[in-house]
C-alpha cells in the first residue's frame, strides 16, 4: 500500500487543491510536498533496512488484455521517487515569491504532473508506464500555455505537445510488438522482458530504435532536441523546473527499465548509433550553451549536454555507468532547480536575463553570489559535489565501452566549466553598474531554498553511499538477467 500511496497522494492532493484551494492553494501544495517526501523517505528506509527488495501493488485492470494496476518500488525506481519527492516541495516553495492567477488551478496542475511522473517511475506494467508517461504532458501543456511568457507560447506549446506525442507513438508500436509475443498476453515487465529477449537480433534492434526515438525526444538528445529551448524559454520557472528536474528523467529511467532488459541483443548489435548521437549531443549542446547571451537558454542547453552523457553512459550497459546514471539523474534534478531558481531571482529583480548587461551582483549581494557559486561548482562536477559523483561514474563506465566516446563525452566537464564559470563571471563579478546596483537582498524564502539546494549538492557529493547503496543490488540483478 505504501507504493500506491506515493502515486495516490499527489493525485488526491491535486484534486483537493482544484476543489478547495481558492485561498489555500500554496499551503496545500506545500503540505502535499512535505507528505510526499516523508512517505518516500519511509519507503527508501523500508527497502534499505526491511526484509524486502521490492515494494509492490498489483491489481487487475483490463484482464483480457493482461493490463494491470501494477506498481513497484525497487532499488532503481526509488532513486527517481526520491528525486520527485525532493523536487516537489522545492518547486512549490520556489513559487512563493510570485502571485498567480487561479492559483488553485496552477498548483493543482503541478501536483497532477507530479503524480503522473511518480506513476511512470513506479510502474510495473509497460502499458501503465506508457499511460503515465503520456498523461504528464497534459498538465505541463496548460502550465506553459496559461502561465508562460511570450506571444508565441501557443505555437511553442503546441509544437512541444505534438512533437513529444508523435515521438511516443514509436514507443507504443514497439511495446505492442513485444506484447504480441508474450504468452499469456500481458504487459507485465517480466513477461515483456522475456518476450523481447526471445526476438531475433534484428527485431530487437527495431524495437530498440522505436523506444529510443521516443525517449530521445523526451530527454531530449541531438537531433531531437529542437522543441526544448523555445519551450523552456516560454515556460514559467516552476514549469521549467518540472521539465528539467523530473520530466526528462522519465526517458532516461525508461532506458534502464525498458531498453536494457527487454532488447539486450538488439542494443549490443545496433545500439552504437544511439551512443554516438548522445555523445554528439553533448558537444553540440555545450557549444550552443557557450554561445548564449540569455541565462535561461544557457541552462537549457546545459541540460541537453548533461542528459546526453546520462544516455550514453546507460547505453554502455555496465554497472558503474548505470549507477552513475541514476545518481546523476538525482544530482541534475537538484542542480536544475537551483539554477532555474537563480534565473528566477535575477529575472524578478532586473526584468531580464541578458548576461552581458549584468555584472557586479556579488558586490551588492555577496550571499546570493556565494550560494550561486556552489551550485555552479556542482554543475561543473567539482569533487565533493553531487555532480562529480554521477559524471565520474558515467565516464568510468563509458570508458569500458569506448575510449574515444569517453574522450568526447568528457568534454561536457571541460566545456561545462567554460560556460558556467563564464556566466558567473559575467553576472556576479566586476564592478556594479546601473542595471545591478539596485539588486536587492535575498528574501528569507530565497535564502532557505538556495541553502537547501546547496546542502544537498555538497551533502550528496561527500556522502553518496546512502543513495548508491539503495540501487547497487538492483543494478547487479538487472545486469545479471541480461547477460
Amino acid at each position: 500500500m505504501l507504493t500506491i500511496a506515493l502515486i495516490a497522494v499527489p493525485l488526491l492532493m491535486s484534486g483537493l487543491i482544484f476543489v478547495l484551494g481558492q485561498k489555500l492553494a500554496r499551503q496545500l501544495a506545500l503540505l502535499a510536498g512535505i507528505l510526499q517526501l516523508a512517505l518516500t523517505v519511509f519507503a527508501a528506509i523500508q527497502l534499505k533496512y526491511g526484509n524486502t527488495s521490492i515494494l509492490t501493488f498489483q491489481q487487475n485492470w483490463i484482464g483480457p488484455l493482461g493490463i494491470q494496476y501494477h506498481f513497484s518500488l525497487d532499488g532503481l525506481s526509488i532513486i527517481l521517487a526520491l528525486l520527485t519527492a525532493i523536487s516537489a516541495p522545492l518547486i512549490v516553495y520556489s513559487t512563493f515569491n510570485r502571485t498567480f492567477k487561479s492559483p488553485h488551478v496552477f498548483y493543482g496542475l503541478i501536483w497532477l504532473m507530479i503524480g503522473s511522473m511518480m506513476g511512470a517511475f513506479a510502474a510495473g506494467d509497460a502499458f501503465i508506464f506508457y499511460l503515465f508517461y503520456e498523461i504528464a504532458l497534459i498538465p505541463i501543456y496548460f502550465l506553459i500555455l496559461i502561465w508562460g511568457s511570450g506571444d508565441d507560447r501557443p505555437k511553442v506549446t503546441m509544437k512541444f505537445f505534438v512533437y513529444t506525442m508523435f515521438g511516443s507513438l514509436f514507443m507504443l508500436a514497439s511495446l505492442l510488438y513485444v506484447y504480441a509475443h508474450t504468452s499469456p498476453k500481458t504487459f507485465g515487465f517480466e513477461a515483456m522482458y522475456q518476450a523481447g529477449q526471445s526476438l531475433s537480433v534484428l527485431e530487437q534492434g527495431l524495437v530498440f530504435a522505436g523506444i529510443f526515438i521516443a525517449f530521445a525526444v523526451k530527454m531530449p538528445v541531438f537531433p531531437f532536441h529542437t522543441w526544448q529551448p523555445s519551450t523552456y524559454k516560454a515556460a514559467p520557472t516552476a514549469g521549467t523546473m518540472l521539465l528539467a528536474a523530473i520530466m526528462l528523467k522519465m526517458a532516461t529511467f525508461g532506458l534502464i527499465r525498458l531498453v536494457l532488459p527487454m532488447v539486450p541483443d538488439g542494443l549490443a548489435e545496433y545500439g552504437n548509433w544511439a551512443l554516438v548521437i548522445s555523445v554528439i549531443g553533448i558537444v553540440y549542446a555545450s557549444l550552443l550553451a557557450m554561445a548564449q547571451k540569455q541565462f535561461k537558454l544557457l541552462i537549457a542547453y546545459s541540460s541537453v549536454a548533461h542528459v546526453g552523457l546520462i544516455s550514453a553512459g546507460i547505453l554502455s550497459t555496465n554497472a558503474e555507468a548505470i549507477q552513475g546514471g541514476l545518481f546523476e539523474m538525482l544530482s541534475h534534478g537538484i542542480l536544475a532547480i537551483g539554477l532555474f531558481f537563480v534565473y528566477d531571482i535575477i529575472e524578478t529583480r532586473l526584468g531580464h536575463d541578458q548576461m552581458d548587461k549584468m555584472g557586479g551582483i556579488r558586490a551588492v549581494n555577496p550571499t546570493f553570489a556565494f550560494l550561486y557559486f556552489i551550485i555552479v561548482m556542482g554543475s561543473v562536477a567539482l569533487p565533493f559535489t553531487s555532480g562529480f559523483v554521477g559524471e565520474f561514474l558515467l565516464l568510468l563506465g563509458l570508458s569500458q565501452y569506448s575510449l574515444w566516446l569517453t574522450i568526447f563525452g568528457g568534454l561536457t566537464v571541460v566545456l561545462g566549466a567554460v560556460y558556467m564559470l563564464r556566466s558567473f563571471q559575467m553576472m556576479m563579478l566586476g564592478p556594479e553598474n546601473t542595471n545591478t546596483s539596485g539588486f536587492t537582498a535575498l528574501t528569507r524564502q530565497e535564502k532557505i531554498l538556495l541553502s537547501i539546494v546547496v546542502i544537498l549538492v555538497v551533502g550528496l557529493g561527500i556522502f553518496p553511499h546512502p543513495i548508491m547503496d539503495l540501487s547497487n543490488k538492483a543494478v547487479e540483478t538487472l545486469l545479471a538477467n541480461i547477460r
